[in-house]
């Protein structure tokens, strides 16, 4: 079976494909770096999309998700954008804890596991 690695770096790729499934790396909110909890999540869920897309999959396959916050207050927030985007029909497992994350303009990071 092969894998492939999309957007490559030195440290890590972004997604990987293998066996049918799609694993997301960890994203965060690169175009809302220091944003609010709300438009942080809302670029993560478009970053996991377009990956998702590049990938071959969509949001409606997703298996698992797992959420991390750097202060679990931020659940209801994060949870907004997170319920209005999610396919009712077809939500995945799930887990959200609070974290020290990369730097401290992140709020949330978000990785998650679809079939293609």
């Amino acid at each position: 079976m092969s894998i492939e690695r999309l957007h490559k770096g030195p440290r890590m790729s972004q997604a990987v494909k293998h066996g049918g499934t799609v694993y997301l790396a960890g994203q965060v909110a690169l175009d809302a770096k220091g944003g609010s909890a709300i438009e942080q999540t809302r670029n993560i869920l478009d970053r996991i999309d377009k990956l998702l897309a590049e990938a071959g999959s969509n949001k409606s396959k997703l298996i698992s998700a797992t959420i991390w916050l750097a202060d679990i207050a931020l659940f209801n927030d994060m949870n907004k954008v997170w319920d209005a985007w999610i396919d009712p029909e077809n939500p995945p497992t799930r887990a959200c804890v609070e974290s020290k994350l990369a730097a401290p303009d992140f709020t949330v990071e978000i990785a998650v596991i679809a079939a293609e």
